[in-house]
């Protein structure tokens, strides 16, 4: 048998074994079970190519990395614990509250901790880009920004847990990076840049708050990046950039004439067969729910602003995808590194989960060609491998989010999932 015939063949047996049993209920024939099949079918070739293809790149995406607050304090250099919350004012009481729901954690830690079981999955997934929404001031300034509430902030000499972990590109249009007044923003800016790692959405002026950060993959193409934050998403209303004033991008409408400004600014850099990332930090911390704004938006970002990939986060647990025009739309992918062990409520969407996502799309069509996530779960200040319980849990709920999103996510034996769309 020669070998393309014996790999067609390997792949079909393959695809049988994978096919959810929800499926063999359909109709022989049925329009819902084909667009499946050939949708398996065409992921799973891709799949066996991929690695031999000059023209795929694959990014890592994830949600809120927050290395502030008690994370900040179990790190070799923690800065004055001090906070100016409404019932805890010292960083430590957060690392008391987790030791006492999960046991101690040896402290300082090394700066690579925190990144766990992530670290082995970093180098068994192959992949071009790393990315993260950094949700923390990195400073020393004690010029608290006055009536937040909730100030995050970590030591610069801590920035070595970022590197650690290899991190390309941060996003920082958040309801956090500047936590500590424009001084910790300038000194987050010029930290991370002294790291080598990129930013995008926050500046000392407009210009460098919309700028982009551009990543040259050798071989493939370049990825451009784009980072937003939306008001609903807990942004004071002041924390814009403008001509004259530090800030980050905000978004104050999800208009059709806000697509257009974005746009504007896409066309301004965009070259041919560039991967575009419009990272979003909006909405609310709790529920499923995608608002018809949100969803309206996304997809008018990837037909008139060309943008190949809708990064959404802000919310603590993820939330469904969607595939749109080949292109995907994460509407919130959940907290992926924080310090709320021991803090009660909202149980019932399980934050301490999360995921990674793989994302590989084609640099001369900019479509998607594979999306794979592998779950994980924060415990002891580190993200971890989930139990399988755990993993059947967040594939159960993306696949009943993805009903109406016509997504769903196949879990395998390794416990990590693969996302089809028909």
């Amino acid at each position: 048998m020669k070998r393309r015939t014996f790999l067609n063949h390997a792949t079909r047996r393959l695809l049988l074994l994978m096919t959810p049993a929800w499926l063999h209920a359909q109709p022989r024939g049925s329009n819902e079970g084909r667009r499946y099949h050939e949708n398996a079918i065409q992921m799973n070739s891709q799949i066996a190519t991929d690695n031999t293809s000059k023209h795929l790149i694959t990014v890592f995406l994830c949600g809120d990395v927050m290395t502030g607050r008690a994370i900040d304090q179990v790190l070799p250099h923690p800065s004055k614990p001090t906070l100016y919350e409404r019932y805890i004012q010292d960083a430590r009481v957060y690392v008391d509250l987790a030791e006492k729901i999960n046991g101690p954690i040896p402290k300082p830690v090394p700066y690579s901790y925190i990144w766990g079981d992530a670290l082995t999955v970093f180098e068994r997934v192959s992949h071009d880009l790393r990315i993260i929404n950094l949700e923390t001031s990195i400073t020393v300034s004690d010029d608290y920004w006055k009536g937040k509430g909730i100030n995050y902030r970590m030591h610069p000499r801590n920035i070595k847990c970022l590197s650690a972990a290899n991190i390309d590109g941060c996003v920082l249009a958040n309801n956090h990076v500047l936590d500590w007044s424009y001084a910790g923003l300038q000194e987050t800016l010029s930290t991370l840049k002294q790291a080598n790692i990129k930013t995008a959405g926050a500046g000392v002026d407009i210009d460098q708050a919309q700028a982009p950060a551009v990543f040259d993959i050798p071989g493939k193409g370049r990825v451009v990046l784009f980072s937003f934050a939306h008001v609903n998403s807990g942004v004071p209303y002041n924390w814009y950039a403008s001509k004259n004033k530090a800030g980050i991008n905000v978004l104050s409408d999800l208009l059709t004439r806000t697509v257009g400004q974005i746009t504007d600014q896409i066309n301004a850099v965009k070259q041919k067969h560039d991967i575009v990332i419009a990272s979003i930090h909006w909405g609310s911390n709790w529920g499923y729910q995608i608002p018809v704004e949100h969803a309206r938006f996304a997809r008018a970002l990837i037909d008139q602003a060309r943008v190949d990939i809708v990064h959404g986060h802000s919310s603590h647990h993820p939330k469904g995808i969607e595939i749109y025009r080949n292109r995907p739309i994460v509407y919130g992918c959940g907290d992926f590194l924080n310090d709320y062990e021991g803090i009660s409520g909202h149980e019932e969407f399980r934050s301490d989960l999360s995921l990674m996502y793989f994302v590989t799309l084609d640099a001369i069509t900019g479509e998607l060609v594979r999306f794979q996530l592998v779950p994980t779960q924060i415990k002891n200040f580190r993200i971890n491998h989930t139990s399988a319980a755990d993993a059947k849990w967040l594939a159960d709920m993306l696949n009943r989010q993805g009903i109406a999103l016509n997504t769903r996510v196949q879990l395998n034996a390794d416990r990590t999932m693969h996302l089809s769309w028909f």
